[in-house]
């Protein structure tokens, strides 16, 4: 019994060191201080909603083979309002997803058990689902409009969402499901922060979203799609396997055919006809309206968006998925995997219905254990507008994998007012309606480290 005892846990300590350098068991945003989600009131932009559901992920458990990812679906940042959805708002998810610790590649081929299809894809890393490119409508032919597929849709001219649905998107480029599911089909940073803005939804209050781009650095690391394989930004090292090689955006293979028409596919097949294009069915309308066109630049992504290259978290390398954008950071096909995963799609919710739960032993994964990436000193805090107004908002361009705290300070060093500024978030801001003009000092502190910022309020 002795012996039968130490080699278990011998076992989990070969386990519990492995997790330390594993990402997809330290990379998550696991929510330690009970933060909950907010959301705006249904048809306001100012009524700000704190709920009682947790927000970012709950619980990392992992064995020498899995990773387990508890979630409500719900992230820390505001969520909503959604406009032309009738879900008001995003509902509790009790989701636990299982992803393998090392991932496996295809050798199925474009089948349909590896298509992304029109549903849940991946998970972000603070538990928001990844949706792909597909709202799950498509063209009929008989009556010459987009219906939900399994109710009659032909599913052979299949819907982009990013463009069909962007009127539903909140600020943070995501929304609810039929089932209140909140999620997003593409890049997740606010709308207001690209270059050139495609909605105006963000514009009556302040923006977030999950982080900024910045042109600048590697982006992050933002989830991790059903095969196990990495999700991240669009931007990373101009030579794949030189970490000192420069930074530049990923690009797309895939481009909007010349056609005028929709009679066929781009490999030519015949299919059934879909509306011709127009403004009332634009060119991007539907998935089959792209084609692939493969290019050999180590800054152009393979069929499956993504390419192998070393990243910060995996400096030996491994595959990574992208999440395409343009010049003006407004996300491209596929957005963020293409119609076909690079690995063997193994992951799944435990919770669903007939899914047999865990049934081996696992590890629940303490934070404070594993190596932590986030640097407090690299946050280049922006803040706008100085002088201020009716607000004062601190922007952050780094994600924010710690809950930090903002003081606003007068003169005198008495404290006026206290913000947090919560983990998987970029922004936070002060009201400024009850307190006068003067100059003002901004103390965003982490555990160990202050940063102070002079700002002036003129009202």
């Amino acid at each position: 019994m002795k012996n039968k005892f130490s080699f278990i846990m011998f076992n989990l300590l070969v386990i519990s060191s492995f997790s330390q350098t594993n990402p997809i068991i330290t990379s998550w945003l696991i929510n330690n201080t009970g933060i909950t989600g907010r959301h705006y009131l249904s048809g306001s932009s100012t009524i700000l909603i704190d709920t009682s559901i947790p927000a970012n992920v709950q619980t990392v458990q992992y064995s020498s083979t899995s990773a387990y990812i508890s979630t409500q679906g719900i992230p820390s940042f505001v969520t909503g309002p959604f406009y032309n959805n009738p879900r008001p708002v995003a509902a509790v998810q009790n989701a636990l997803f299982k992803f393998p610790l090392n991932p496996v590649v295809s050798t199925l081929g474009n089948v349909p058990s590896q298509a992304t299809g029109a549903a849940n894809i991946g998970i972000f890393i603070n538990g928001v689902a990844l949706y792909s490119y597909g709202d799950g409508h498509s063209y009929r032919n008989s009556t010459a409009t987009d219906v939900p597929t399994p109710n009659g849709g032909d599913g052979v001219w299949n819907r982009n969402g990013v463009l069909a649905e962007r009127v539903g998107f909140d600020c943070s480029k995501g929304h609810p499901d039929a089932q209140s599911r909140y999620h997003h089909h593409q890049n997740p940073s606010a709308f207001n922060m690209d270059l050139v803005v495609l909605s105006t939804v963000c514009s009556p209050y302040a923006s977030d979203g999950l982080y900024v781009i910045n042109p600048n650095v590697h982006s992050p690391l933002l989830g991790f799609a059903y095969d196990g394989y990495p999700i991240y930004g669009p931007y990373g090292y101009t030579n794949p396997l030189d970490v000192n090689s420069g930074i530049t955006r990923m690009k797309s293979s895939y481009r909007e055919r010349n056609i005028t028409t929709r009679t066929v596919y781009a490999n030519g097949t015949d299919v059934l006809d879909g509306p011709p294009v127009s403004t009332s069915f634009p060119i991007g309308w539907y998935r089959e309206d792209y084609e692939y066109v493969a290019n050999t630049a180590s800054d152009y992504l393979d069929v499956h968006n993504g390419r192998f290259c070393k990243t910060p978290q995996y400096p030996n390398g491994t595959y990574c998925y992208f999440t395409t954008v343009d010049q003006n950071y407004n996300s491209t096909y596929p957005y963020v995997v293409g119609p076909y995963f690079y690995g063997v799609k193994s992951t799944i919710n435990m919770n669903a219905p007939n899914v047999t739960p865990i049934t081996e032993t696992v590890i629940t994964y303490n934070p404070t254990m594993g190596i932590s990436n986030f640097d407090f000193d690299k946050l280049n805090f922006k803040i706008y507008p100085n002088p201020a107004g009716e607000l004062i908002i601190i922007q952050s361009s780094e994600m924010i994998s710690e809950n930090l705290k903002a003081d606003l300070v007068d003169e005198q060093g008495r404290i006026i007012a206290s913000k947090e500024f919560f983990q998987g978030s970029t922004i936070c801001y002060f009201e400024t309606d009850t307190i006068y003009n003067g100059i003002y000092f901004l103390k965003i502190a982490s555990k160990d480290t202050i940063k102070t910022y002079k700002v002036i309020l003129k009202k």
